[in-house]
């Protein structure tokens, strides 16, 4: 029944998350090339307000517990488990004060409306799967920038996304970089719920009703733990609280 109910209001959500992309492309353009980059990263967060609040029309909630916990004027690093698309937006959104940055693959860079424009000036990296020289380089890159600025990045470190919630193992080289180039930052899990189920039927239609829950953990800072323990108590932490 839900799968039936869904298809005429999926048609809707799709029509305006659309045309959110479409819109916002120009206007992150127009405040990254004659405004700088606090305009550009205004219009970012304003379009993942506006993408938040089109799942709203699938029923979908959001809750954050914890964020008053996140270090402030330090660099993050995020590790979280990856279920879908909108833990992305999420964490966006609702995270915006620390600037997230994210480590995706190649093939969002372009094609995709506002996000690959965003995701090659914003500050996020792009990497290739297939070469982990080059990953390595740019992931060393992300860790330079927010050791410097102050910013958050972004790290999913199963790689693929869940199609069932279940977590995958976490590979360690991603985050190894972050830490090692990044040695001020502090790592905060997260662990994401019910992601998943806003594509459990596939890209169309939509999951209806479902509250994706983030609950973010106790920051670990890596100057005080080798890279075995932070990456222990990461994983732990996130899969923990990961709900089946």
């Amino acid at each position: 029944m839900e799968k039936i109910i869904s298809y005429p209001i999926s048609v809707i959500y799709y029509l305006c998350f659309g045309l959110f992309l479409v819109v916002f492309h120009p206007i992150q353009w127009i405040c990254s090339n004659v405004f700088g980059y606090q305009a550009h990263k205004k219009s970012v967060d304003y379009l993942n307000f506006f993408l938040v609040r089109c799942t709203n029309l699938l029923g979908t909630t959001y809750s954050f517990k914890n964020r008053n916990d996140i270090p402030k004027g330090v660099p993050i690093i995020f590790v979280a488990n990856h279920q879908s698309m909108y833990d992305i937006i999420g964490m966006i959104w609702f995270l915006r004060r620390f600037h997230a940055k994210f480590v995706s693959k190649k093939e969002l860079g372009k094609g995709v409306p506002s996000v690959s424009y965003n995701l090659r000036n914003g500050g996020s990296v792009l990497i290739d799967r297939n070469d982990p020289k080059a990953a390595i380089v740019e992931i060393k890159k992300l860790s330079e920038y927010i050791e410097l600025n102050k910013r958050a990045a972004v790290i999913f470190p199963e790689g693929t996304r869940s199609r069932t919630g279940k977590p995958k193992e976490f590979a360690q080289s991603g985050l190894k970089i972050l830490c090692k180039y990044a040695p001020s930052a502090y790592v905060v899990p997260i662990s994401i719920n019910n992601s998943w189920k806003m594509v459990k039927f596939g890209a169309f239609p939509m999951g209806l009703g479902n509250k994706l829950e983030f609950k973010i953990h106790k920051p670990i800072a890596v100057s005080e733990y080798s890279f075995e323990e932070i990456i222990k108590k990461t994983e732990t932490a996130v899969v923990t609280d990961i709900k089946l």
